[in-house]
């Protein structure tokens, strides 16, 4: 053979060597009795594709170059296999036979058993025991984040989710405020929050607010589910916020961890938990505690957190969990500020004799048991008693001081209700393909008290009723709300082919709501003398049935695309706070009624390798009868705001998300030292009243609607540091549906005007020195912004609230 003869095939031979391509294929089995392990999850290492097995068990890697891979093989009931693969010159098969576990791990704990490559993620079609097939989902994972965890900074936890509006004015992060496509941030009532999968906030119908918020550090994840797969949950707008607290340790009898934290304006706060396993015993537990002086005038607080969950296992197919929480705070309130207050010093006060508590306790009793290898049943019965108390001097003139030897108003409200919430989940085959559907009920009962009346005239915490003091106070009322709700819910995921799948779903709700007590109509004359008292007695007795229906469309051309769609109508029922709390700046309609609408979304999402995360997005949501403000001059000639049914409104926009990695992209995707991740987070919205008996509301914008809502940043690390910034744009928002332009020389009240857009920008930094210690700093609001997000109408102003200035934090953590 002549020399040039023998460089082209030596040529011949290196190319194909370089650019053929090849595939694994292979087939899982169990263990047991050979049966194939369908929707097992299988990934590759080296750059982090994953594929999942089908029907038969059987799954491929495609288009692979020749050399050695790592694969990983994951199903929720069978113990983790990897496995090395070297290709050559020819596919490869492999046989892969998974153990069955004997222990039935939480979904948590799956969870945290696969690789993460991004700080967000989102729940597989089938997840533990709800379908999410076609609908719009978003998982942020707490632990790849880095931030003020210290104080649950919302904007940092939360901010690779689409769209969320928050309120920013509380230094400690003891209540959480965010709002989303038009809903009222105020204490995420339009959510249904969630801790483990049960209920916390104070009343799922009655009185929606949460008042608890776990503690960042204790977190492992916090799954959003919007659009039809809320109808699993409830018929909120806004879909479910679900916190999942870190499980127990499956690998050692007692791991500690000590967080302790110093910042800005005297913050303290200490974490530590405490977790293990013991045979068939399992625990994870808790205590945070959290001191400051806050960063405006008269805004120190102090809370204690505490969380127990333990679990026991009877056998390989039946577990028992408990969880108890205790939250309880006290905290100093400013109280609010007019526009020309604000812009002269926002971090003002005049009032020193305000204050707010809460005393919040949780229960949870959960039994999960696996009926076969295709059938789950669990049942979770909670309950919450606890309570809050709001004191203090609330004239709608906020210029006005506050002096010490008036009356204060005094706001108290107890909590007990309890549920049990059952599920089926059933996997089944039918016309080849692997099904799934879930049933449900839930039955909700509470019993509620709420009491409005005068405060002491002192300036302590006293919240006890001053009754004899002050006999004559124009807000006094008393009402217990026992209200009661039974639901009944399914959902069935139908596979057409390997690449579609169709998920309808429907909610059954019947709700008696009841309002038994009474509220007093105090009149004065101009020189103070009572001209007018009467007692009004109120039982109220309001009882409806109705049933949502959504559904979900899901299209996977590619293991990496996904196409989805998803419809589902939504209801709101009118609050017992809705009906008789007093505000000296607030009026609320005696005639109102529920909200009704629909969400729609539709979106493409997936993942390339470990290199990018995408969820690219449109939505509508409309209403009936949206529940609003609007600005109004009372027969006194006071200006207030007057909550009604302000009118149909609609909602729609786009909303973008993308992870990417610069560092797997541009240089080694293999080197695991280095970290370079830049994100995007925008969601353009568009609002207005389609029709309103209103006048003059009629095409408006509605409330709480930033045209622009913008977070990104980007993350750099190398080996054991981690540095990252973070930049937040919001444009303009109105608080009320008249859409009352901004005064800034308004000196009155501050309850009326826009929201004017702000930017701020986070800076943060963490470095693991060992296994045991690990150091955290950062800066928040860099450039010092100053800026607010919420006019309040009663507590904690009424008036603007201001938003947090430049503050700095460190932490650090140790752990054995």
């Amino acid at each position: 053979m002549r020399l040039k003869d023998f460089n082209i095939v030596l040529f011949t031979l290196i190319s194909w060597s370089c650019f053929s391509q090849f595939n694994i294929h292979g087939k899982i089995s169990n263990a047991n009795n050979g049966t194939p392990v369908v929707l097992a999850e299988i990934l590759k290492v080296e750059d982090g594709i994953r594929v999942q097995s089908g029907e038969n068990g059987e799954f491929t890697f495609s288009n692979i170059k020749p050399g050695q891979y790592h694969l990983i093989f994951l199903s929720d009931h069978f113990h983790l296999k990897e496995k090395k693969v070297t290709i050559k010159h020819s596919d490869v098969e492999v046989l892969v036979v998974l153990q069955p576990m004997e222990v039935r791990l939480s979904e948590v704990l799956i969870q945290k058993r696969r690789k993460e490559f991004f700080a967000m993620s989102r729940l597989r079609d089938v997840d533990g025991m709800g379908i999410y097939a076609g609908k719009k989902s978003e998982v942020v994972i707490v632990g790849e984040q880095t931030g003020n965890k210290a104080v649950n900074l919302a904007r940092q936890v939360f901010s690779q989710v689409a769209g969320l509006n928050i309120y920013e004015s509380d230094a400690g992060g003891l209540q959480l405020n965010i709002g989303g496509r038009g809903l009222d941030p105020n204490r995420s009532a339009h959510f249904n929050i969630r801790q483990n999968d049960y209920d916390i906030s104070a009343d799922l119908l009655g009185y929606p607010e949460s008042y608890y918020t776990p503690p960042a550090e204790g977190l492992d994840r916090i799954q959003i589910i919007r659009g039809a797969a809320s109808l699993q949950y409830g018929t909120q707008f806004g879909g479910l916020i679900n916190f999942k607290i870190k499980a127990p340790d499956p690998d050692k009898k007692r791991r500690l961890t000590n967080r302790q934290t110093i910042g800005s304006n005297n913050l303290f706060t200490s974490f530590t938990d405490l977790s293990g396993t013991l045979k068939n015993f399992s625990y994870y537990t808790f205590f945070n505690y959290k001191k400051g002086d806050g960063f405006q005038l008269n805004s120190d607080f102090e809370s204690q957190n505490y969380f127990g969950n333990f679990n026991y296992r009877i056998n390989n197919k039946t577990n028992l969990s408990f969880d108890y929480t205790h939250f309880q705070y006290l905290a100093h309130q400013p109280g609010g500020l007019t526009d020309k207050m604000f812009y002269e010093d926002a971090f003002q006060s005049n009032r020193k004799r305000n204050w707010f508590a809460v005393d919040w306790n949780l229960f949870s009793f959960k039994i999960k048991h696996q009926a076969t290898q295709k059938t789950d049943i669990s049942l979770n019965v909670f309950g919450l008693y606890a309570g809050r108390k709001a004191l203090g001097f609330r004239s709608n003139r906020v210029f006005q001081e506050d002096k010490e030897g008036t009356v204060r108003d005094l706001i108290t409200g107890k909590f007990a209700n309890w549920g049990m919430e059952a599920k089926i989940l059933q996997r089944y085959r039918f016309l080849g393909h692997e099904n799934a559907f879930v049933i449900g009920g839930k039955y909700y009962q509470s019993k509620n008290n709420a009491r409005q009346g005068p405060g002491s005239s002192g300036s302590d915490a006293d919240f006890n009723l001053a009754t004899q003091a002050f006999p004559y106070y124009e807000n006094q009322s008393d009402y217990n709300y026992p209200n009661l709700n039974l639901a009944l819910f399914g959902e069935n995921i139908f596979r057409i082919t390997d690449a579609f799948s169709i998920t309808p779903g429907i909610r059954w709700e019947y709700i008696n709501t009841q309002a038994k007590g009474y509220y007093k109509k105090i009149n004065r004359d101009n020189a103070g003398n009572v001209i007018f008292d009467k007692r009004y007695d109120e039982n109220n007795n309001l009882k409806r049935s109705f049933v949502l229906l959504g559904i979900g469309l899901s299209y996977k051309p590619i293991k990496a695309v996904e196409t989805y769609m998803n419809f589902s109508q939504n209801y709101r029922s009118v609050t017992f706070n809705d009906m008789r709390i007093t505000e000296p700046s607030y009026q609320i309609d005696e005639n109102l009624k529920d909200e009704y609408g629909y969400t729609f979304d539709f979106g493409i999402r997936g993942q390339w390798k470990s290199k990018l995360t995408y969820d690219i997005s449109a939505f509508g949501l409309a209403y009936k009868g949206r529940l609003g403000q609007i600005i109004k001059e009372t027969d006194d000639f006071r200006i207030i705001r007057f909550r009604t049914n302000v009118g149909d409104a609609m909602l729609y926009g786009l909303e973008f998300f993308t992870d990417l990695s610069l560092q797997k992209t541009l240089f080694n995707p293999l080197d695991n030292d280095y970290k370079w991740n830049i994100f995007t987070n925008l969601a353009l919205t568009k609002s207005t009243y389609t029709h309103s008996r209103q006048p003059g509301i009629t095409g408006n914008q509605v409330e709480f609607v930033p045209m622009i809502n913008l977070k990104t940043g980007m993350t750099l690390g190398y080996k054991n540091g981690l540095t990252s910034i973070q930049f937040t744009y919001l444009s303009d928002q109105y608080t009320d549906a008249t859409n009352i332009k901004q005064d800034k020389n308004e000196n009155i009240r501050g309850i009326e005007g826009q929201v004017p857009g702000y930017a701020i920008t986070d800076w943060s930094l963490s470095y693991k020195f060992s296994s045991r210690f690990t150091l955290e700093t950062g800066i928040t609001n860099l450039m010092n912004t100053v800026y607010f997000t919420r006019r309040a109408t009663g507590y904690p102003g009424p008036g603007i609230i201001p938003s947090a200035p430049r503050t700095g934090y460190i932490t650090l953590q140790y752990r054995f």
